[in-house]
């Protein structure tokens, strides 16, 4: 194998979000007054490329921004956080894509995305780039691009791919399912996909994970916020449960599921001989810190922010067989 330029390649979306905080989530229909407004660098691509080059991994992005104000600034961020950013395109003539984002004052969140330039991303994008990704050790993907885009990615790629199934889709290719190393979604996107009223609890997310895998997945991972995580590894039997840091004062969850991947991916290329449930243990970690900040990746912890030790091993005692 060719030596890795990088530690996490991702290829995805870049959106920029516009928040409103609220007392509670709006019904259909009701207007509520807010009481802060804020803007900020969002996309679940961008976002789990920010997770994992703030916790110290080498990253690259592929990615489309519109050739408005917001696109420029969005690349210039992006690379002030020490991501390669030359495979991220300016598109003539489109938008930026853009998140409408309600945050209540207990911490849940609804999202509307309008993708703009993130259309624009496809196989072409990848076939232009088989270098770069002959030369990087963890893959990620997401699905707020076109999914043949996607697919292209994880055929083109020889190493570790991780898919988060987010936005889910319930008419998903079936080669996404199987193309991915690992398949990682959370409860509403499991419930979704596998056709379940509720994915709520750990026996329900179990269940969830052997469908998932008679549907075509090797490896599942489904977070469940607060109550953890339950996962099964290709060749495995066995479910696993790694069991959720305690937050005692949760102040906005956006983004959260990104910080997971993005440190998830950083974990797993630092680590290479770690046990995958080690590195979701370190995983959950970041995520509960990011949680107790407002935003989304101005949420993310730098290196030296969140206590996770330098031998992963020693977080064995955080899952166990269910």
């Amino acid at each position: 194998m060719a030596p890795c330029d990088y530690d996490v390649l991702v290829y995805g979306s870049c959106i920029v979000d516009f928040i409103s905080y609220v007392p509670r989530l709006p019904k259909v229909g009701e207007t509520l007054h807010g009481s802060r407004f804020a803007t900020g660098n969002g996309g679940k691509g961008a976002n789990q490329c920010v997770a994992a080059a703030r916790l110290g991994s080498r990253t690259a992005i592929v990615g489309k921004l519109g050739d408005d104000p917001w696109g420029v600034a969005y690349r210039d961020a992006l690379a002030a956080e020490g991501i390669n950013v030359e495979q991220v395109d300016i598109v003539t003539g489109e938008s930026t894509g853009i998140a409408q984002i309600n945050v209540a004052a207990n911490g849940d969140n609804q999202i509307v995305i309008v993708a703009g330039a993130n259309k624009r991303l496809g196989p072409a994008d990848v076939d232009a780039r088989r270098t770069l990704f002959d030369r990087s050790r963890i893959l990620v993907c997401q699905l707020e691009t076109p999914v043949d885009g996607t697919i292209a990615a994880l055929e083109t790629f020889k190493g570790i791919s991780i898919v988060n199934a987010a936005p889910a889709d319930p008419n998903l290719p079936r080669s996404v399912l199987t193309l991915a190393t690992i398949f990682c979604v959370n409860e509403t996107e499991a419930a979704l996909l596998t056709e379940m009223a509720t994915v709520s609890d750990i026996e329900q997310a179990k269940t969830a994970v052997y469908k998932l895998q008679d549907m075509g997945c090797k490896t599942v991972i489904v977070t469940l916020g607060e109550k953890g995580a339950v996962f099964a590894q290709q060749g495995d039997p066995n479910v696993y449960h790694v069991k959720p840091v305690e937050v005692a004062n949760v102040v906005d969850t956006t983004g959260a599921g990104d910080a997971f991947i993005g440190a998830l991916a950083h974990f797993m290329a630092k680590h290479p001989d770690a046990k995958l449930a080690n590195c979701i243990a370190a995983a959950n970690r970041v995520a509960a810190w990011s949680v107790q900040k407002p935003g989304t990746q101005s949420s993310f912890p730098r290196y030296g922010d969140v206590d996770v030790p330098a031998d992963l091993s020693t977080l064995q005692t955080q899952w166990q067989c269910v």
